[in-house]
């Protein structure tokens, strides 16, 4: 695979520097980045590889897609100079209606642009990325992840329940989140699991500059013998240090959810200040980025384990969180408005 990729960055980069134009650096981003481009083939054969080759497979790809998007970057500073300062070759028409020759390139949203960047990451782990079902029954929303209806933990989500007729495993809602997949993946798998769930949740809630009442949310789950904390911190500090392009100095501090035990609040230093505190940490060096913790015994045994048998570890973040948290931006409202002034940013 390391020679492949090679081959594949070599072209790429000779490609890149004969193009002639944007359009043709494009066509080059699409060819060698895109969601159908050739370094995404080899993100999806990792999965097929031994752990040991995975993670050195996941870092070489990385490092050529990082090479790549620079040597497009700074193509497209030369085109554009180069265009600007060419000389007119076409006799000027002083009669004809003003013309606007720039073009604009659509492009992917920042939520399908960190969907993939995040499916990349976990990809070269060795997890599986799955989305799930939106329509979800109150069986696997709630009550196999230790929450049955009288436990007052329901009330943390302020759920949608539809209008239809309830299914044998109980009421229909839009689901307030992806951990709802957890237990339908286990009952049809036998561990060693490891499992990426991205996928769009909906909460009854009043919007502001932090919250929505639809976004997307990650939920990432590992199963398996004598899996413990460890594992969750490495993993988690290993994918934020991919996401933001450095280490990651990070914490944790106990807190509760119904499917986890113990659980965890998981805060980074802030990357804004250094951790010595500022505006975006509220004076505090820390940032508050998801929630983790050991799957709970009773969510186990709900997928048919036999007790004592594995151990897990979970772990839940906001999508849209992290793409303000990478970007610095101030409102959550900002991605769904429908500015372009905005979206031409990312």
């Amino acid at each position: 695979m390391p020679e492949e990729v090679q081959n594949i960055q070599t072209n790429a980069t000779r490609e890149i520097a004969e193009a002639k134009d944007l359009g043709m650096l494009e066509n080059l981003w699409r060819k060698y980045l895109g969601r159908n481009g050739q370094l995404r083939d080899f993100s999806l054969k990792l999965k097929n590889i031994t752990p040991e080759d995975r993670a050195n497979g996941g870092k070489i790809i990385n490092e050529a897609r990082q090479s790549l998007e620079q040597a497009i970057g700074r193509r497209k500073s030369q085109l554009q100079i180069n265009n600007s300062s060419a000389p007119e070759t076409m006799a000027l028409d002083l009669t004809l209606p003003a013309t606007d020759q720039k073009i604009n390139f659509g492009h992917l949203h920042p939520h399908t642009q960190m969907k993939d960047r995040v499916a990349e990451i976990f990809q070269s782990m060795g997890f599986q990325i799955l989305e799930g079902r939106e329509v979800e029954d109150e069986h696997y929303a709630f009550d196999v992840l230790n929450i049955p209806a009288s436990h007052p933990a329901r009330d943390m989500w302020d759920t949608f329940w539809l209008d239809a007729k309830a299914t044998k495993l109980g009421k229909l809602l839009l689901r307030p989140h992806t951990t709802s997949m957890q237990v339908r993946v286990m009952e049809k798998q036998e561990p060693p699991l490891r499992v990426c769930v991205i996928g769009k949740c909906y909460r009854h809630e009043a919007t502001d500059a932090s919250h929505e009442h639809s976004f997307y949310q990650i939920d990432g789950f590992v199963v398996d013998q004598n899996i413990s904390v460890a594992n969750l911190i490495y993993t988690l500090n290993t994918f934020l240090a991919h996401i933001f392009g450095q280490e990651v100095k990070t914490r944790l501090r106990p807190s509760y959810f119904p499917f986890t035990e113990p659980s965890f609040e998981l805060d980074f230093a802030c990357l804004n200040c250094g951790g010595k505190g500022c505006q975006v940490c509220a004076q505090s060096g820390w940032v508050e980025i998801l929630g983790c913790g050991m799957i709970h015994p009773k969510v186990l045994a709900a997928a048919g384990y036999p007790k004592g048998k594995y151990t897990g570890f979970a772990f839940g973040i906001g999508l849209d969180r992290l793409v303000m948290m990478k970007h610095k931006v101030d409102d959550i409202r900002w991605f769904n408005s429908g500015d372009l002034r905005f979206l031409r940013q990312f």
